[in-house]
């Protein structure tokens, strides 16, 4: 593999279709597309100050290496890339592209980050900003941390643990979701959602969890959660405290602490399809 250290590649496609080659300590500086159509390629303490860096590349290894705010739209169409211990502030960051593995990362401007991905795989992830991870495919995440709205929407077969994610309208149009252990702020949680499962989860959601099919909730906690489970289908929730209240929802069972607040219009729903249980 050839190597080069502490280089300064300028110029649009500075080492366009390089393959089997390891970057040292080199910077990207102005100029398109440095690393378009390469291959079997290893970075490491590498910078990269312009656009489209890593478009329609394959085998990628990323070591320490940092992405500026003017890297932007920096890895699409590209198969096969492990990042770590990197910074990552450009957005827009991730199309199209599959087999992706990022751990230990910050990505402080996640603005529109990972759209229309398949096969992703978070560890000990921190990013902010909008529209995360929309329309991605398989994707399993541990120890992430979250601040943006509107993440995953229209996502599919998604696995997170301990995450803390504070996102409104986060989960919209998804389907084959479980939540474990992890921390969810934002209202509109889920809604025209399918088969969604949080367990151990604790949900801070105005009007969260509505116009759902297949919501089960296994040992969660509901703050600040009002008009609940509206026109839910297939309802299975165990909450391990009081929610504020509960609207419509169409079939199921819930189990609270409590409820503030329970509204059943029969002109909607036959509320008998539904059973409601409390300790109070």
């Amino acid at each position: 593999m050839k190597e080069y250290r502490q280089e300064l590649l300028t110029g649009e496609r500075a080492a366009y279709n390089t393959h089997g080659a390891k970057f040292i300590d080199t910077t990207f500086a102005d100029g398109e597309s440095p690393l378009k159509e390469s291959s079997e390629i290893e970075l490491i303490n590498c910078i990269f100050k312009w656009k489209y860096p890593l478009w329609y590349s394959k085998n990628i290894k990323v070591f320490n290496t940092t992405w500026l705010d003017t890297a932007r739209s920096g890895i699409w169409y590209t198969d096969n890339i492990y990042i770590k211990d990197s910074f990552i502030e450009a957005p827009k960051q991730f199309r199209r592209s599959k087999n992706i593995t990022i751990e230990n990362t910050m990505i402080p401007n996640a603005e529109e980050f990972l759209w229309t991905c398949e096969n992703v795989t978070l560890k000990d992830v921190q990013a902010k900003g909008n529209y995360f991870g929309m329309n991605c495919n398989n994707v399993k995440i541990e120890n992430f941390t979250l601040a943006g709205n509107y993440a995953f929407d229209g996502a599919k077969n998604i696995e997170i643990r301990n995450a803390k994610m504070n996102s409104k309208d986060s989960f919209w149009n998804c389907e084959n979701v479980i939540v474990y252990d992890s921390i969810i702020i934002g209202e509109y949680l889920g809604w025209n959602s399918k088969n969604i499962t949080l367990i151990n989860c604790t949900i801070d959601s105005n009007q969260g969890m509505c116009y759902m099919d297949g919501i089960k909730m296994i040992n969660c906690k509901l703050l600040n959660t009002d008009l609940s489970f509206e026109l839910c289908k297939n309802v299975d929730a165990i909450i391990n405290s009081k929610i504020d209240s509960i609207k419509n929802p169409i079939n199921g069972r819930i189990e609270a602490e409590g409820i503030g607040e329970i509204i059943l219009d029969d002109n909607m729903i036959d509320s008998k399809r539904t059973t409601i249980i409390t300790k109070e």
